[in-house]
């Protein structure tokens, strides 16, 4: 399996103290998975993009439009060595591995105000994350047998009406611009006003040989009408991203993908999971994301046994052929297990054609109580389509989550 290579979003301070700052942090609370399904490079291209914008990661209205960056996220990019002005203006771009930031207290993601224009959205690519069939043996843990492909079926537009959750991370890594999918979920600490996005891992941070990727944003129902190719050219950004624009402030995933997460062998695919705080780019109307989405999904950590589980829906946005990215689809299966490493939790795996870009998305179980719940999101698959993997969410995944939601607790 090739690891998908996310960028980061800060520069990596390479000192003892920075180094052994993931030490104080509970493994739980760790930051980023890795996961991607097949993925190709990306070239991107940023001379369309907006560089004199305003920014900052936990960004302030000042009511004429603008945004100003809050003195303590000034001060923290300070203490890493970057100078915001030359940031927005392109030395983002620069991936000396030295610099790049790591470790789970180390996220820095300042907004760069239309940079994730109509077409730099449409031209990312997904971050690869197949597997071959000899990566995975069957004698670690339980493997039940490769379940048989399921057509993804197009989710009908408008998207915000049958899929409102649902929508697109973008991110900049040393590949190019990429693409993940990612769900809307519900925050404990603001009930009714989540700003909480899930997503994989590997659609934030690079894991074991790299560091946090740059430029992080969420874009829910993107392209909800439903758009071809084509007719997205010509598209406005409001069509593009009718409910706006969303820059992560903060994100949070396993300390075993930034441990273990690699490219080959599904390392880390276990704890491919990842939870992301946005802000709206553009300073917003007070509004949190599930307020101007109308919905979040919750998270069910304690979710039953593959064997017991009689259907799983995952849903995203597959990137790689035969799919251009640009579209909703979703598979419905009943899942198996998967096991890449034997200490390792189960993975469930279902049958979809869905490919890389599709990464990330979320998968929805109807519980006992009747209601859908998140218990999974899109990890890996294999290079030639036909299933996917996603970890089953415990107590790693839940700690993560309750991280991010006690950090936000009091604004």
């Amino acid at each position: 399996m090739r690891p998908i290579r996310p960028s980061v979003t800060a520069r990596r301070g390479g000192s003892a103290r920075r180094r052994r700052a993931v030490s104080r942090v509970p493994a739980a609370v760790a930051l980023v998975s890795a996961l991607a399904l097949t993925a190709t490079a990306c070239n991107s291209d940023d001379t369309g993009a907006d560089s004199k914008a305003s920014a900052s990661a936990a960004a302030a209205d000042t009511g004429d439009g603008t945004i100003k960056i809050p003195d303590d996220i000034r001060q923290k990019l300070k203490e890493h060595g970057i100078d915001l002005d030359k940031w927005k203006n392109g030395a983002w771009k620069n991936w000396d591995k030295d610099d790049w930031l790591r470790e789970a207290d180390e996220f820095i993601n300042p907004i760069i105000k239309g940079l994730w224009n109509p077409d730099r959205m449409r031209r990312a690519k997904d971050p690869d994350k197949g597997v071959d069939a000899d990566d995975i043996s069957g004698d670690q843990g339980v493997t039940d047998p490769t379940p048989a492909p399921v057509k993804a079926q197009a989710v009908p537009p408008a998207y915000h009406a049958n899929a409102a959750t649902a929508g697109k991370v973008f991110f900049d890594s040393p590949e190019g611009t990429m693409v993940c999918s990612a769900t809307v979920v519900k925050d404990p600490a603001h009930p009714g006003k989540s700003n909480l996005v899930w997503t994989a891992g590997h659609c934030v941070h690079a894991g074991k040989k790299g560091g946090w990727y740059r430029n992080i944003a969420f874009v829910p129902s993107y392209n909800d009408a439903g758009m071809s190719t084509q007719q997205l050219q010509g598209a406005s950004r409001d069509q593009v991203a009718p409910y706006g624009v969303w820059w992560g402030d903060w994100a949070q995933t396993s300390e075993q993908w930034i441990e273990q997460g690699g490219a080959t062998g599904g390392q880390g695919a276990p704890y491919d999971f990842a939870v992301i705080h946005v802000t709206p780019e553009k300073g917003g109307d007070g509004k949190s994301l599930e307020e101007t989405v109308g919905t979040a999904l919750p998270v069910n950590f304690d979710a039953p046994a593959v064997p017991k589980v009689e259907s799983i829906t995952a849903t995203g946005y597959p990137a790689a052929p035969p799919y251009d990215g640009q579209l909703l689809y979703r598979c419905q299966d009943k899942p198996g297990r998967l096991s890449v490493t034997a200490s390792d939790p189960t993975m469930y795996r279902i049958g979809c054609t869905m490919t890389g870009g599709s990464s990330g998305g979320g998968w929805v179980e109807t519980g006992a109580d009747g209601k859908p719940a998140l218990v999974s999101n899109t990890s890996i698959g294999p290079v030639t389509s036909g299933w996917l993997a996603g970890p089953r969410l415990g107590t790693v995944a839940k700690g993560v989550y309750q991280a991010v939601s006690k950090k936000f607790a009091g604004q």
